[in-house]
């Protein structure tokens, strides 16, 4: 397989192991995405620091999970991002649609914030 997953409390982790984000791995890419969302879970991050070439079908099950999440009032996450792969995003103007972080740490962090502002929110709708 071209990445691992790894589940933690509020998030699920994917990390690449491939240098390319390609027509090869995103059906992969796509059906994990797919099965983590079926199990219940909305968050996911994923660490894209070995990744250095991703195409549109890579960027499409970027999109999936991307959905996916926010469907489910959840948050996906990049990271670490390489330049090839950054500026491809920037070009596709997915940018403003997608949630980026320099690093993994602060993906993480980012998320426990959207989380207390989701909840922040619920609680708002309670009274």
């Amino acid at each position: 397989m071209s990445f691992s997953t790894k589940k933690y409390d509020n998030y699920t982790l994917i990390v690449f192991s491939t240098d390319k984000l390609d027509a090869v791995v995103s059906p992969d890419l796509k059906a994990e995405l797919v099965l983590i969302n079926k199990g219940g879970e909305k968050n996911i991050l994923i660490d894209l620091t070995s990744v250095k070439y991703c195409d549109s079908s890579g960027l499409s099950a970027l999109l999936i999970g991307n959905r996916l999440c926010k469907e489910a009032s959840g948050s996906f996450i990049l990271s670490c991002l390489q330049a090839s792969v950054q500026k491809l995003i920037v070009i596709s103007q997915l940018d403003s649609v997608l949630t980026i972080t320099p690093t993994l740490p602060e993906a993480i962090d980012l998320l426990f914030m959207e989380e207390i502002e989701r909840d922040l929110d619920l609680g708002d709708l309670d009274d």
